[in-house]
């Protein structure tokens, strides 16, 4: 029987205060049975009608052609800034140039590079040439590649290194679509872009003009934790609506309010569509863009020092390292105690400031206050020294953060957005509403989107930026997802009376054990992901008595507890079946059952002599779980926590 939902009031429009910020909008809830079952924020923009991205560079060009709308890395290790003109000039030669070499419009053109400013130029000028980019991740295997170029029916693809192309070159004969592959560090995109000095200017604003908000823009594969990729097809109009939403919604971080201009270091890889969205949306806004390549710790820190971004774009495990680093640091110096004190001020403050936005407290009272002045140039500017120094906003995705990593970051004077969505979302379907965050939650539904709980649980998604569908080649191109226009997302959560999201797990992961009690596996293993000695955690258990663990040691955060504890650095494999280490783990699970039930605790777990790895393919490139391979792989350890 179909669900029949209460009459809801007309939606209230949408004001402007003095300053020309959005007047934040609450969610219009719908209830079924006393529960919110449904939740709604009406669009802060009115949807695009015509045009396109292909658009975005010549018109930032043609209304502030001075203002530097990205940064590169130059020789000397400086930025160089580049222009709204300048980058508009190097879209327009670039576009023409693959013009020239006879690509013509919708046709696929695959990019498999790390997060560098040619990645971004790539997707302006094939879009501005009428082209669909089709993004691969540099860590992809051979059979990945192949499998996405072969079903996309990419004509074209580009990498950033020789190595790269190499290893594609043994599959050419299996790729019969494939006519041109260029290399970066070889100097392909700038002879392109000589290439297409021939062709018309004309010509590339004939192409763009063509192009509606419906054009398929890109085609997204997805990471694949259950089966082989699907490419998710994303429509010019899908990314305009989530961004043009975004960054009105998220006026603290995508507007100047100062004389400091927003930027952001962009690191996240850009084949994940996450990276990609807050890259349009920079361009979009004409917010300052720079790109790292690197993730290795001492790379980024030093990029992050020389760019100082005003906001990044970060998952929760590099908000756990960081905290974690900066832990152990402190203890190396024999200032342990301080920081753990710093942390109990910075949680509680950023606790209180919640509770004062949401009118269920006074805020952080005079002691509080003192005492985070106090620590601020002790501990939290340290912290934020690290990311730059001038970092006021993240935006995080991709899992739950926490509640208490969540407070202390907004203690220590970094206020962190956390959103939920999907590739088929475009990115964030929701995302914490400014001045007025919850934590532990993913926020409200992102202007123009409803979210609703289906009967057993999973969330469903309706909005301007949910995707068209997935590429199916054999079947004539886009397959429709959403016939009904909701689409299933998979995940499992819950809405609050105000509207808020919580997820709690994914539908297909929820376990079920031989008891009959339904499990959901996230929090356990967020919560234990984020302990300082533990790099992965799984949870297993179903069809079985009870719920089980594996677990794998994080090598920098098991270093330094054996240094601090007057040990000799041993790698992980080696301390397997250690006591004392056990001992630590004991009580680290202890504490994650705090979450749960009995009946939902872990009550046994083991250490694995070895980290979950993409290369192992126990990761996707976002860092999820693949659940599959690692049960394949581990199946022996599994088995043993029930043999007793």
């Amino acid at each position: 029987m179909p669900i029949s939902y209460s009459s809801a009031p007309v939606p209230a429009p949408v004001d402007l205060d003095h300053d020309g910020r959005p007047v934040l909008v609450e969610p219009e809830t719908r209830r079924l049975n006393g529960e919110v079952r449904e939740a709604y924020v009406p669009p802060l923009v009115p949807p695009v009608t015509h045009g396109s991205l292909a658009d975005l560079p010549f018109e930032n060009a043609s209304e502030a052609p001075g203002h530097r709308v990205l940064s590169r890395r130059d020789a000397d290790g400086g930025w160089t800034d580049v222009t709204a003109a300048q980058f508009a000039d190097q879209v327009l030669a670039l576009a023409k140039g693959l013009i020239s070499e006879g690509l013509m419009p919708g046709d696929r053109i695959a990019v498999m590079a790390r997060t560098i400013y040619e990645w971004t130029l790539l997707d302006f000028a094939a879009w501005a040439a009428g082209l669909v980019t089709v993004p691969v991740y540099p860590t992809s295997s051979v059979i990945q590649i192949r499998w996405i170029l072969q079903d996309s029916g990419a004509v074209a693809l580009i990498t950033e290194t020789v190595g790269q192309a190499s290893a594609i070159g043994p599959e050419r004969h299996r790729l019969p679509d494939l006519r041109h592959a260029w290399v970066i560090e070889k100097g392909h995109v700038e002879r392109l872009a000589e290439l297409g000095a021939a062709v018309p200017d004309q010509e590339v604003t004939v192409r763009r003009g063509v192009l509606g908000p419906d054009t398929l823009a890109t085609l997204v594969y997805t990471s694949g934790t259950t089966g082989r990729p699907k490419g998710c097809a994303l429509t010019h109009g899908n990314f305009l609506a989530e961004v043009d939403n975004a960054t009105r919604l998220l006026y603290p971080v995508f507007h100047a309010r100062t004389s400091e201009e927003p930027s952001t270091l962009l690191f996240l890889p850009l084949s994940h569509v996450f990276g990609r969205m807050v890259a349009v949306a920079c361009i979009r806004a004409r917010v300052r863009l720079g790109h790292a390549p690197s993730l290795k710790a001492e790379d980024l820190l030093a990029d992050l020092a020389s760019f100082r971004p005003t906001f990044l774009l970060v998952i929760p495990y590099m908000l756990e390292k960081v905290f974690n680093n900066a832990r152990a640091a402190a203890e190396r110096g024999g200032r342990g105690a301080l920081f753990d004190r710093a942390v109990s001020v910075a949680r509680r403050y950023g606790e209180a400031l919640e509770a004062r936005q949401h009118g269920t407290g006074p805020g952080p009272s005079r002691a509080l206050k003192a005492a985070r002045a106090f620590y601020d140039p002790l501990v939290y500017r340290r912290i934020r020294g690290a990311l730059g120094g001038r970092l006021r906003h993240v935006i995080s995705g991709g899992s739950p953060l926490g509640v208490p990593l969540a407070a202390f970051y907004a203690g220590a004077g970094i206020e962190i957005f956390e959103g939920y969505g999907l590739t088929e979302s475009t990115g964030a379907a929701t995302v914490t509403p400014p001045l007025k965050p919850r934590l532990g939650t993913v926020g409200w539904p992102l202007p123009g989107t409803r979210v609703r709980i289906a009967a057993d649980g999973e969330v469903l998604l309706s909005g301007g930026q949910v995707f068209r569908g997935y590429w199916e080649p054999h079947a004539g191109g886009v397959v429709p997802a959403t016939p009904d226009g909701w689409f299933p997302t998979g995940d499992i959560g819950r809405l609050d009376d105000e509207g808020y999201l919580t997820i709690t797990g994914r539908k297909k992961e929820i376990l079920i054990t031989a008891g009959g009690k339904n499990v959901a596996p996230a929090p356990l293993e967020n919560w234990l992901r984020s302990h300082p000695l533990i790099s992965q955690c799984l949870v297993v258990g179903d069809g079985r008595p009870y719920v089980s663990a594996l677990l794998t040691l994080d090598v920098d955060g098991i270093t330094h507890w054996r240094r601090m504890n007057g040990k000799h650095p041993v790698p992980p494999e080696l301390l397997v079946g250690d006591a004392e280490l056990d001992a630590v783990l004991q009580r680290a699970v202890d504490e994650a059952n705090k979450l749960v039930s009995r009946p939902e605790s872990i009550r046994r777990f083991t250490v694995l002599p070895v980290d979950f790895t993409e290369e192992a393919g126990h990761l996707t490139p976002s860092m999820k779980l693949r659940r599959e391979a690692i049960m394949r792989d581990f199946a022996r350890e599994v088995e043993e926590l029930y043999a007793q």
